[in-house]
């Protein structure tokens, strides 16, 4: 185990931009013994073989990493999620260039690790394809989990270009597994000019629940949220966040299929702690974030820190309530 505050001790907090990397300055190991006795565990999955258009998702664990601040109390919420729980960075999944089958295993693998030592794994990608191996490891525990996917595109598509696996295709072939309950699947976000009818129609058949982005507009977020989670309802959840779904007025060149007329930053990091409070969470990612510059002067990078944070301030919010 590495503590990057080590040599910071004597101040109680560490500049984000010295000492080892890891997120939020937290502990950092690679082994899952040393597991036990945390909460949630920070895994990156640095993969972007099968996007369908600008690749460098790859980047993101490590720049999001380097994005982090340095810990203190959620100013709305009212909690300090890295006082109250108990944070480890659980380092990436072992991935190898080109070889993205191998890779998706071994995503399933670490995060099995988590899960098995009975921490919450939070990932960080990486494309979307990623999403299939982090809820096949949650569904292996739990059973077929209820989802709430943020994105603009429903990545519903049997296939895309010709390949079957694909991060357009991702959660077809997770309800096709038999890892998600369509019936406690809904989407959020979704605008632009994909997928097309047959697509729908199939989600349509299995019963899931689209929420476009002029819901959200006509709506607003909280209503929105109030379906999402009703929906879902109790038992195991999974929380995966697109970081498309967001206008591209807020992650500027920071995602690989951007999409205009998208959600604001404030309306999603709301969003995503609010789920986090309010489902039972099993798991949870962030995917498709293209770093564009360094550290916190990457907007994306620095939203998609945001975004984790939201979700473990969540989480600490929902455990100190029950």
């Amino acid at each position: 185990m590495l503590d990057p505050m080590e040599r910071w001790r004597e101040y109680g907090e560490k500049p984000d931009y010295a000492g080892p990397l890891t997120f939020g300055g937290v502990p950092i190991t690679q082994d899952p013994a040393a597991l036990s006795g945390f909460d949630v565990a920070v895994i990156g999955a640095p993969v972007d073989e099968l996007v369908s258009d600008r690749p460098g998702a790859s980047l993101a664990p490590r720049a999001i990493r380097a994005a982090s601040c340095p810990p203190g109390p959620h100013l709305e919420a009212g909690v300090d999620a890295f006082a109250a729980l108990r944070i480890v960075d659980f380092g990436d999944a072992p991935i190898v260039p080109a070889q993205p089958e191998r890779n998706h295993a071994a995503i399933e693998h670490t995060v099995g690790q988590a899960l098995r030592a009975g921490v919450l794994p939070i990932i960080i990608g990486g494309d979307h394809s990623i999403t299939e191996p982090n809820v096949r490891a949650c569904a292996a525990l739990h059973g077929p989990v209820g989802l709430l996917h943020f994105d603009t595109h429903t990545d519903t598509g049997d296939v895309v270009f010709g390949a079957r696996v694909s991060h357009g295709t991702v959660m077809r072939r997770l309800v096709e597994g038999g890892h998600i309950d369509p019936r406690r699947y809904v989407q959020v976000g979704l605008r632009g000019y994909w997928p097309g009818s047959a697509e729908f129609a199939w989600q349509a058949e299995h019963g899931i629940t689209s929420l476009f982005m002029h819901d959200v507009r006509e709506r607003g977020i909280r209503d929105v949220m109030r379906e999402a989670v009703e929906v879902i309802g109790p038992g195991p959840a999974f929380l995966t966040i697109d970081v498309d779904v967001l206008d591209p007025a807020f992650i500027p060149g920071g995602t690989g299929t951007p999409e205009p007329g998208g959600m604001t930053s404030g309306e999603l990091l709301w969003a995503a702690r609010t789920a986090a409070a309010e489902l039972d969470l099993v798991g949870a990612d962030l995917v498709e974030v293209i770093p564009t510059g360094v550290a916190s002067a990457d907007p994306a990078a620095l939203v998609g820190d945001r975004i984790v944070r939201e979700i473990l301030t969540g989480v600490a919010l929902r455990r100190s309530a029950s």
